[in-house]
């Protein structure tokens, strides 16, 4: 997969804490990084759009936590996960800081491509279990004339 700063950031925040704490200790760096802004968390507006391409409207306001570090070396890194987790938000913010240097290769194997295949069998599974709930509107009608 093609790692460009948007599907990193986007696996990052959308995986649990725990997921991220996990793949965090199995790579088993703690850089030396300084706080830029201090994980804190807030609330957005969320918009939403009817039909999904329809005039957007404000659906409500979602939960964030975000956070802003320098690395050692100067890179910064940024996070903004939902929730109020403000644990996940710094290790986000520095494993953004570490995909921007050396440290990317070690990052996307240890780290990207175990959260993405969780987030992925994750969908699947929801996929499967919401599948198995279809009704078949027009079997059923063809069964209730057949009878």
């Amino acid at each position: 997969m093609d790692w460009d700063r948007k599907a990193w950031m986007s696996i990052l925040s959308k995986a649990g804490l725990e997921a991220v704490l996990s793949a965090w200790s199995d790579l088993g760096l703690d850089l030396d990084h300084e706080e830029l802004r201090p994980a804190e968390t807030g609330l957005v507006m969320t918009r939403g759009r009817m039909g999904g391409t329809g005039d957007a409207f404000n659906l409500g306001e979602m939960t964030v936590t975000r956070c802003s570090v320098i690395l050692s070396d100067g890179r910064v890194g940024h996070a903004y996960v939902a929730g109020r987790s403000k644990e996940h938000a710094r290790i986000a913010a520095i494993l953004d800081g570490m995909m921007q240097g050396e440290e990317a290769g070690d990052v996307t194997a240890k780290v990207l491509e175990p959260l993405q295949a969780k987030l992925t069998e994750k969908r699947a599974a929801t996929a499967r279990k919401a599948a198995a709930t279809k009704v078949d509107f027009f079997a059923l009608s063809r069964s209730a004339k057949v009878k």
